[in-house]
């Protein structure tokens, strides 16, 4: 078999790498070991996430609701109808998926893919008759989009299907009584969140004094104070050393601030992701591994190697979907010989907690590190009108601003809709606005948007909604 482009990996990147080079006229074949394209973010990541975390969402709203006089007799959980709901989205969306492919002519075929030269690809084991008993195919061109997977240190390689990595997790396998989160990321604490909410016992260890190292301390500060509420306990400067297979129970040994053992129904190990590099016979081109397993790739995702480019989280950090599909698109438009490169100011992230984080561009500490002039306005979420009327006081939003300019940097939002509202500040950051145009842009009212606006009124010395002088640091 030959393809003009064959897009290893059918995650979010390879998709939007594969429908994009095929709308600008290339023939396009996706090499998936999955039978569904999607990826990890569609089939055990970004999206059954999602859809649960807005189950927990739900839950807690309706306890809070309480409090307005609005009471609901008992809760009853069918974990068999939420695994199928759960599994009712990615069936409509990977069904979409292959809808639009077969519209663009793009082929899938399932196989696991390896190369073994520069323009060749041996496939193995999936589907045999998607590439009609081949074991070969040749291209002129290879997009490497095969994704990341979740770090599982040897100490938790016990065999015991009790200790899960996040994507047995999304599988709610049943809801333990009592579950340990191990890892104080991103990740643990959204599927501890969705674990709490039906009701298990969560506690959550983590090696550093804090959780969610590397964010803004102001924007956590609030989601820590929620966490507090909702998990057992959190253990920080703590590390597990051991753990003891009791079939039904797992013991976990721990060291550092908290000593001892306790022992868990489930275990989540949720400690970072590493790039699927390995095992793609990169050794058989001219493409360059870094010492982290990163593919090293331009600005216009192109390796060392001329006839293979690379996209996603195999090119390095953030590992985030929607950077991937970019670079994507990015990558079949200088293919098809099109003026194109990855160059942004911002790349959002969010934290699909409750309430949730969102940033973009400059972060405070990254300002300070970098030793960039900046100033910070923030507007408390205690002043909104709407954050008072759907009870989410706790919120903030933050603008880090170029002092002599005034154009905005950085934005960071904590609360409920932050990764709704922070593409307002993406595009802020992208074209360049200022923080006058962030305030005289008129925000509709009673809405959270508003805080976006508010926050430009601080840095201008022109709020209303509260009593405070031009609020500002310079580093």
């Amino acid at each position: 078999m030959h393809s003009q482009l064959v897009v290893l990996g059918g995650g979010p990147g390879g998709y939007a790498a594969a429908f994009a080079a095929a709308d600008l006229g290339m023939e396009v074949t996706i090499v998936e070991r999955e039978p569904r394209l999607g990826g990890v973010c569609l089939l055990r990541g970004c999206i059954p996430s999602k859809a649960l975390l807005h189950v927990a969402k739900a839950i807690r709203e309706s306890h809070e609701l309480a409090g307005w006089g609005v009471q609901f007799d008992g809760m009853h959980i069918d974990i068999d109808t939420m695994r199928g709901g759960k599994t009712k989205v990615i069936e409509r969306l990977t069904g979409g998926l292959k809808q639009l492919a077969k519209q663009r002519s793009v082929r899938h075929v399932q196989a696991e893919g390896k190369l073994v030269s520069s323009t060749s690809l041996s496939l193995s084991g999936g589907n045999p008759e998607s590439y009609a008993g081949e074991d070969h195919i040749t291209f002129d061109h290879l997009i490497v989009a095969t994704g990341s997977t979740p770090v599982m240190p040897g100490l938790f390689r016990i065999d015991n299907e009790r200790v899960m990595s996040s994507d047995g997790a999304l599988d709610l396998p049943e809801i333990p009584e009592k579950m340990l989160v191990v890892g104080g990321g991103y990740i643990g604490l959204e599927m501890g969140t969705v674990y709490a909410a039906l009701g298990t016992q969560v506690s959550v260890v983590e090696m550093v004094d804090r959780l969610l190292p590397g964010i803004d301390r102001d924007l956590v500060k609030p989601l820590s104070k929620r966490f507090n509420e909702i998990f057992t306990d959190i253990h920080l400067k703590t590390e597990v050393t051991a753990l003891i297979d009791h079939g039904e129970q797992i013991e976990v040994i721990y060291d550092g601030e908290k000593v001892g053992s306790e022992r868990f129904d489930r275990v989540l190990v949720a400690v970072g992701r590493r790039p699927s590099t390995a095992n793609l016979g990169l050794e058989n081109t001219q493409v360059q591994v870094n010492e982290r397993g990163f593919i090293v790739a331009d600005s216009h995702m192109r390796t060392s190697d001329p006839h293979i480019l690379a996209i996603g989280d195999v090119v390095g950090d953030p590992m985030l979907a929607h950077k991937a599909a970019h670079e994507g698109k990015i990558a079949a438009e200088v293919l098809a010989g099109e003026p194109a490169e990855f160059d942004k100011r911002a790349i959002p992230a969010v934290i699909f907690t409750d309430p949730e984080i969102a940033w973009a561009g400059l972060t405070e500490e990254d300002a300070k590190r970098q030793q960039i002039a900046h100033e910070v306005a923030q507007f408390p979420w205690a002043a909104s009108g709407r954050a008072n009327a759907v009870h989410a006081t706790a919120g903030l939003t933050k603008l880090i601003i170029e002092p002599e300019t005034n154009r905005i940097l950085g934005a960071g939002i904590v609360g409920s809709g932050a990764g709704e509202l922070i593409a307002e500040t993406v595009l802020a950051i992208e074209m360049g606005c200022t923080a006058r145009d962030l305030a005289e842009s008129i925000h509709p009212h009673p809405t959270l948007s508003e805080t976006v606006g508010f926050a430009g009124d601080v840095q201008l010395g022109t709020a209303t909604e509260i009593y405070r002088p031009k609020a500002s640091k310079r580093a």
